[in-house]
C-alpha cells in the first residue's frame, strides 16, 4: 500500500508540473536569457557538458586501458551592467576533471572552480580594456573554446605549451575595418586562482598580433573548429603572439607543478620564460584549415621547464549532411637539456557529427602516437558528446 501511494505522489507531482510549465523565448545554444525591465542589465545563462570516452592501446606493453569519465562541466554567466558598453563574464569548472590542478598551497588547497571572471569596457570606438582572469592572448587553439574544437580535445602543443588563463589586464584594439588587431596583456603569471604571493616577484608580458587579409569570418569563425558556417568567400586569419613571464615558477609557465629545489625544501627556482607562436586559420565553403607554431625558452633552470617547440596542423571538411572529416599532425621537439617531457608525435583522424552546431554534437577520433627515440608506441580511441544550453 505504502508502494502504491508512493508513486501515485509521483504521479500527481509530474503531472502538476507539466500542466504548470513556462515557455521561453530562447532557443537551443543561445543559453537563458534576461532583461531588466529598467534597463539596468542583461544576463545569458548556460550549462555545458562533455562525457568522454578514452581507450588508450600500448603497443609494445600489449596493454589496453580505457576510462568513461565527465570530462568537462561547465556554467557559464555573461551579459552586461548598467551599461552595454560594460561587459561581464563569469565560467565557473564543476567536474572533477576541471578543478584537479588545485589543492595545494598557492590556491588555498581547495578546488580550482573559477575559469573566467572578468569584467571588458568598451571605453572608446574599436578599443577595450579588459580586466581580470581569463585566457591571455596566446595560440590560437587554446583561445578557442573546448566547446567550439573540430576534434575530441586539443593538441599535444597545446596542451605542453599554452599561455592558459591568468589575472591581470588587457588592452584590445582593432581597425576599422577589422583587417588589424592588437592586444597587450599584463598579467600575474601564475596561472588562474593562485593566492599566494610570487616571493620573487615575477610579471607576464603578452602581445598579439592578428591579420586578417580577407575580412572579418563569418560569427567569429576564426576562433571556431571547423567551418560551421560554410564561409561563402575565402577566410585567412594571421596570428603572432610574443611572451614573456618573468620570474616564473611553475613548469609550463602559467601551468604545471611549482618548481622547487626538492620536496623537502620548497624554495622557489625561478626562471623567466620566452614563448612565440605563429598561428593561422582558413575556411570557406566547409573547407577548414588551422596550423600553429609554438617556441619557447627558459632563462635557467631549463630541466625544470617545459622548453622546446611544437607544430601542428589539422584540415577538414564539413560535409552538406554535417558530417566532417578531419585529420591532424602533431610534432614536438622537446630541448635536450629538459626533462619535463619528451619528443612526442601523434597523427589523429577524426569524424564529427554535428546535430547543431557545437552546441549538441557527436566526435570521435583515432590516433597513433609515438615518442621518438624511445621505444613507446599507443593507439587511442576517444569518444565524446557535447551538449550545450
Amino acid at each position: 500500500m505504502n508502494f502504491f501511494k508512493y508513486w501515485l505522489f509521483i504521479a500527481v507531482l509530474t503531472a502538476t508540473s507539466v500542466s504548470a510549465q513556462d515557455t521561453t523565448s530562447s532557443k537551443w545554444g543561445k543559453r537563458l536569457q534576461f532583461a531588466a525591465q529598467d534597463s539596468s542589465f542583461y544576463l545569458k545563462f548556460g550549462f555545458r557538458f562533455q562525457t568522454l570516452y578514452d581507450g588508450r592501446y600500448d603497443l609494445e606493453a600489449d596493454i589496453y586501458e580505457d576510462a568513461l569519465m565527465v570530462r568537462r562541466t561547465r556554467l557559464k554567466f555573461d551579459g552586461w551592467a548598467i551599461d552595454p558598453s560594460i561587459v561581464y563574464k563569469l565560467e565557473l569548472a564543476v567536474s572533477n576533471r576541471d578543478q584537479r590542478s588545485g589543492h595545494n598551497d598557492e590556491s588555498g588547497n581547495t578546488a580550482n572552480i573559477v575559469l573566467d571572471a572578468v569584467v571588458k569596457w568598451n571605453f572608446a570606438k574599436n578599443w577595450h580594456v579588459w580586466y581580470g582572469q581569463t585566457k591571455l592572448p596566446g595560440n590560437r587553439e587554446r583561445v578557442i573554446s573546448s566547446q567550439n574544437l573540430q576534434f575530441v580535445d586539443r593538441s599535444l602543443v597545446n596542451s605542453r605549451f599554452n599561455l592558459d588563463r591568468d589575472v591581470g589586464v588587457q588592452l584590445r584594439h582593432k581597425s576599422a575595418n577589422d583587417k588589424f588587431r592588437q592586444i597587450l596583456a599584463i598579467s600575474m603569471g601564475q596561472g588562474r586562482n593562485v593566492i599566494a604571493r610570487n616571493p620573487v616577484e615575477g610579471y607576464q608580458v603578452t602581445g598579439r598580433l592578428e591579420f586578417l587579409p580577407m575580412g572579418s569570418f563569418t560569427g567569429k569563425g576564426d576562433y571556431v573548429g571547423s567551418d560551421i558556417k560554410r564561409e561563402a568567400t575565402p577566410k585567412l586569419s594571421i596570428g603572432i603572439s610574443g611572451d614573456l613571464n618573468t620570474n616564473a615558477v611553475r613548469s609550463r609557465g602559467n601551468l604545471g607543478s611549482f618548481v622547487t629545489v626538492s620536496e623537502t625544501d620548497d624554495t622557489y627556482l625561478p626562471t623567466d620564460l620566452k614563448s612565440f607562436i605563429a598561428d593561422m586559420m582558413f575556411k570557406y565553403n566547409g573547407l577548414s584549415a588551422m596550423s600553429e607554431y609554438v617556441k619557447r625558452s627558459a632563462g635557467n633552470n631549463e630541466g625544470q621547464y617545459g622548453t622546446g617547440t611544437g607544430f601542428v596542423f589539422q584540415t577538414g571538411y564539413l560535409f552538406p549532411s554535417n558530417w566532417e572529416i578531419a585529420v591532424r599532425f602533431t610534432d614536438i621537439d622537446a630541448d635536450d637539456t629538459q626533462s619535463v617531457f619528451a619528443d612526442q608525435r601523434e597523427y589523429t583522424l577524426g569524424v564529427s557529427r554535428y546535430i547543431s552546431g557545437h552546441d549538441l554534437k557527436f566526435q570521435t577520433d583515432f590516433s597513433y602516437q609515438t615518442f621518438p627515440g624511445q621505444e613507446k608506441e599507443y593507439l587511442i580511441f576517444r569518444f565524446q558528446t557535447e551538449v550545450a544550453l
